[in-house]
């Protein structure tokens, strides 16, 4: 049986170098991350700091693929070119980003309508490009019919994977994956394909495993967020001692890290709260401990509430739990 490989999602504002570095360090169980996108922008000068999320320097502890959204080839091309320089043999195309302020600018989901717009894309970038592409995906726009147009025009381009998450752009993500649709994929092209989308427990990569022989990676996103362990049973099988200490760790550890990098407490006190939408998953009637946590002002009052629940208000949900739990709120 070939080994299971499985990937980070990427996710804007939340899975950053920081944030992997620190995930990588803690928990483990990814073989690789997809860096949240990098949008072109038009010139020849690109500056560091502008890709700093995917600095080698910056991406010690788990590897990483950037990933680019453009809907511009000549563009694209000056970037993709810029992060070969800086040692990557690989860079993914993002076809996929369901938010309106970019699909409806014909990027990221928005362009998958848009078959011809795509064949000129890849005709115009893969002989002028210095490295490999990979392109992740959704099954269309507004509907799952794009996906099916795409794959036969794409399938003779040299790719190195596909990522396809069998939901459209405009269902975000909300509704169920379409399972049935991402099998039907699987027929169509040629190409290598990871799966992405609602792996939230391992009794779930099970059953996907098992009905998607074919298919030997998989992502996970906001779930490796809510269950960080998560990753590592599905690829050791073994229970994880001491969560709730180690989530306690992890937390102090993103803190930390974004205190150093932010700009003043406020945003240090937005960006830690905005993680909270999922920490508070795994555990059992914490609605008073999350208000409590997220209408901290100061970074030591927050740091106070957070350690008060961590040590003795946690209580954790069973896994197969979290996801009941996600789908009331």
């Amino acid at each position: 049986m070939p080994r299971i490989r499985l990937y980070m999602a990427p996710m804007k504002g939340l899975t950053d170098h920081l944030f992997r570095s620190a995930f990588a360090d803690h928990f483990g169980g990814f073989d690789l991350a997809v860096a949240p996108f990098i949008t072109t922008k038009q010139g020849h000068r690109i500056k560091r700091n502008y890709v700093k999320d995917v600095l080698p320097e910056n991406n010690t502890r788990m590897p990483v693929i950037p990933q680019i959204l453009s809907k511009t080839a000549g563009d694209f091309i000056i970037l993709a070119n810029y992060l070969y320089d800086l040692g990557y043999d690989t860079v993914n195309w993002n076809l996929g980003c369901p938010y309106p302020m970019v699909a409806n600018k014909k990027r990221g989901s928005g362009m998958l309508p848009y078959t011809d717009r795509i064949q000129a894309f890849l005709d115009r970038v893969i002989p002028e490009i210095n490295g490999s592409l990979s392109i992740k995906m959704r099954l269309g726009w507004k509907e799952n019919i794009d996906i099916f147009k795409l794959l036969p025009v794409i399938d003779p381009y040299p790719l190195s994977q596909i990522i396809i998450h069998p939901r459209t752009g405009l269902q975000r993500y909300e509704g169920s994956v379409d399972l049935d649709a991402f099998e039907d994929c699987l027929a169509v092209t040629g190409h290598t394909v990871v799966y992405n989308g609602d792996i939230r427990t391992v009794d779930d990569f099970r059953r996907l495993y098992q009905r998607f022989d074919r298919v030997h990676a998989w992502m996970i996103g906001r779930w490796c967020i809510a269950d960080p362990f998560l990753p590592g049973r599905i690829t050791t099988g073994a229970d994880i001692p001491d969560k709730i200490y180690r989530m306690q760790l992890f937390h102090d550890t993103l803190f930390e890290a974004y205190n150093r990098v932010l700009d003043g407490p406020s945003h240090v006190m937005n960006k830690m709260k905005g993680f909270w939408r999922y920490f508070s998953l795994p555990f059992e009637d914490c609605k008073k401990s999350m208000k409590n946590i997220t209408k901290s002002r100061l970074p030591e009052q927050y740091l106070e509430r957070v350690n008060l629940f961590f040590e003795t208000e946690a209580k954790l949900r069973k896994p197969a739990d979290i996801h009941a739990q996600r789908t009331r709120q």
